[in-house]
């Protein structure tokens, strides 16, 4: 049987959220249109929980199944314990296998709210399953296939000997370990993020010269802040595909304007040109976007009910409907202890640079003394930032 060959779907799928395409979107596209059921796969290392970048890569690969095609999803638990240097101007932190496993264990769960992981065509695989058992005569072949100088062309490389900085062997070898996944798979085509183009490039080569194979590379548009920086775990703006749906939309309504236009692009199925019409009112499209994507991660009930509790909060300055409460056994408090033990910051010099900003408050008043004692009693309510709110229970 073959695989659909719907002219706009395809088309849809080459070209949204699309950054590039190797050999070429022709050469992809006249594939697609012959019918012919290709082995396309995403390869995702659990350093940690899955979040909205991952979701961008997730949606494109959606796209495929719905249209036919076999799709793998590889955890790489292999590749995770060298640790992808990717954007790292620095060593990474090595983990343990059992660190790669205990992030992976809901993976199928977060992958399952966007993927169709019940149909026949879709399969969860592990790079550990081959990558150990390579000897070292096979290591040597796979070597052979690469080139210091190629490895040395990454620009974090590049970086890190202008620097002064060491470049570790398992570094050079992990874009050869990711390279063998798609031999060891035998695909067609990989699915990834731009930042991964190197990586899968690498794979497209080696396939190339293994087994005389043909691999299409498809790479995405990335969630990029007004920095320019990749929205995720290393630059601390991470959104979890596991977050709360009233976190979550919250979240998002914090993003800048900059990022709604790509937001809807690589984010949800809303039109493009449907999108162009609300563009020029960030609020109300940045509320669209944020139930579009609470709304996948989550549900359309859960999405309304996030957005409605956010205006009560945001628009109509009133308390929200769920407060935690934190039990506290003294009477009296400095500020900046109360703030430790309510957990509504990490440490007394967050605590102290929000009084200083203004940004915390008790009852609904400002407080700007982080010198102050407070009298604990019960019921006092205490915000931190816009979004932190905690009920203090004396016991």
């Amino acid at each position: 049987m073959k695989a659909n060959i719907n002219s706009q779907k395809i088309e849809e799928a080459l070209t949204r959220g699309v950054e590039n395409i190797y050999p070429s979107h022709k050469a992809l596209e006249r594939v697609l249109r012959s019918g012919k059921k290709l082995r396309i796969y995403i390869g995702i290392d659990p350093t940690g929980k899955l979040h909205v970048g991952h979701m961008v890569v997730l949606r494109k690969l959606r796209q495929f199944q719905d249209l036919g095609h076999e799709i793998i999803i590889l955890i790489g638990d292999f590749t995770a314990t060298i640790g992808d240097p990717t954007d790292k101007a620095a060593l990474r932190k090595p983990l343990t296998r059992k660190q790669v496993l205990e992030n992976a264990k809901d993976y199928k769960k977060q992958i399952g709210k966007i993927l169709d992981t019940k149909k026949p065509n879709i399969k969860f695989l592990n790079n550990e399953a081959w990558a150990n058992k390579l000897k070292p005569a096979d290591m040597l072949k796979l070597a052979s296939c690469f080139t210091v100088a190629r490895l040395l062309e990454r620009d974090m490389f590049q970086k890190r000997i202008k620097d002064g900085k060491e470049i570790h062997l398992h570094e050079f070898l992990y874009p050869v370990f990711q390279a063998y996944d798609s031999v060891a798979m035998n695909v067609d085509l990989e699915i990834g993020g731009n930042d991964q183009s190197f990586n899968m490039l690498a794979g497209r080569d080696l396939i190339k010269k293994m087994k005389n194979k043909e691999k299409f590379v498809l790479a995405t548009r990335l969630l990029t802040d007004s920095a320019g920086k990749k929205m995720g775990k290393t630059e601390g703006n991470l959104v979890s595909l596991d977050t709360p749906s009233g976190e979550m939309y919250g979240k998002i309504m914090s993003w800048p304007d900059s990022l709604i236009k790509v937001g809807f692009e690589i984010l949800t199925d809303v039109p493009l040109d449907e999108v162009k019409n609300f563009l020029n009112k960030p609020r109300e499209a940045k509320a669209r976007l944020a139930r579009e994507v609470v709304a996948t991660c989550h549900s359309k009930e859960k999405a309304l009910l996030a957005e409605k509790e956010f205006n009560r909060v945001f628009k109509e300055k009133e308390l929200p409907t769920k407060i935690p409460e934190i039990n506290i056994k003294d009477k009296n408090l400095n500020i900046l202890d109360l703030l430790v033990k309510t957990k509504l910051v990490s440490s007394k010099s967050e605590a102290r640079r929000l009084v200083l900003q203004k940004g915390i408050k008790i009852d609904n008043k400002i407080q700007d003394d982080w010198r102050k004692n407070v009298e604990t009693k019960d019921g006092l309510i205490i915000q931190a930032g816009k979004r932190k709110f905690a009920k203090i229970k004396s016991i």
